[in-house]
């Protein structure tokens, strides 16, 4: 079962998600890290860059592999997940290129390019922390609602609304694509610590869903629940109804600075 951990703000939120990632990187340096994107995610990285710097942790010897990709998307599109980690990520820290695994978008053989993901994320030794970030329809990677909880890596279709929330974020493209790359269930589950780290209002009645509601494929994050190791790390907004249902259960955790 996961751990709830509640926090007065976002930026409590994002610290404690960057310092787990710190402590597990500290505590074996040549970690597999499960890495994931969006707004999120932008100021956690931030976080682990000044890190980085400030408490000497070192990431030359660490292995990434992101969740996901868009379909027919080149590496160099500044609207493909390769350019967000490098604006966001790679480009400010110390990791050789070789270490960093992300789907290619433009592969010839999609299919191919999801075996050859899995079989790399094995022959690592598979993901010590995997990062996650909760969509709104409480989606995890681009396993949209009905994905299998056996399902590997694949190519997905995306629901239009999640296409439509993505649209705001383009800078080259004219349109979200319509299908991506991404981790499966199965796949996410098998990384032997999960953090789910989720902000803001607009998320709350998916982080209730996945954390009052039953274990269903039609909320991919509920399947958090049969994992020994995960934790939720949310702010106060995004735990708005939880806390609701139960204000005398939840603890509130202390403010991260």
């Amino acid at each position: 079962m996961f751990e709830l951990q509640i926090f007065p703000d976002a930026r409590s939120a994002e610290l404690a998600c960057a310092r787990m990632v710190i402590d597990q990187v500290r505590s074996k340096p040549d970690s597999v890290l499960g890495l994931a994107t969006g707004k999120t995610m932008i100021n956690v990285y931030d976080i682990l860059w000044k890190w980085e710097n400030d408490l000497e942790i070192n990431f030359s010897r660490v292995t990434t592999f992101n969740l996901d990709e868009y379909l027919g998307v080149n590496a160099q599109c500044r609207d493909s997940f390769h350019a967000f980690m490098r604006r966001n990520f790679f480009s400010l820290l110390n990791q050789p290129p070789s270490a960093i695994h992300i789907l290619d978008g433009a592969a010839a053989d999609p299919e191919e390019e999801c075996r050859r993901f899995e079989f790399l994320i094995r022959q690592s030794g598979g993901i010590d922390l995997q990062l996650l970030g909760l969509g709104r329809n409480g989606h995890i990677g681009f396993n949209e609602p009905g994905s299998g909880f056996d399902s590997r890596t694949r190519v997905v279709d995306l629901s239009e609304n999640t296409r439509l929330y993505y649209l705001k974020n383009l800078i080259e493209l004219r349109e979200v694509p319509k299908q991506a790359l991404t981790m499966g269930i199965a796949t996410i589950m098998e990384a032997r610590n999960i953090v789910l780290l989720v902000t803001g209002a607009a998320k709350a009645e998916a982080l209730y869903r996945v954390v009052k509601g039953p274990v269903d494929e039609k909320v991919p994050g509920s399947v958090l629940f049969l994992h020994p190791a995960a934790k939720i790390l949310a702010d106060r907004e995004a735990a708005a109804e939880i806390l609701a249902s139960e204000p005398k259960v939840i603890r509130l955790e202390r403010k991260e600075g």
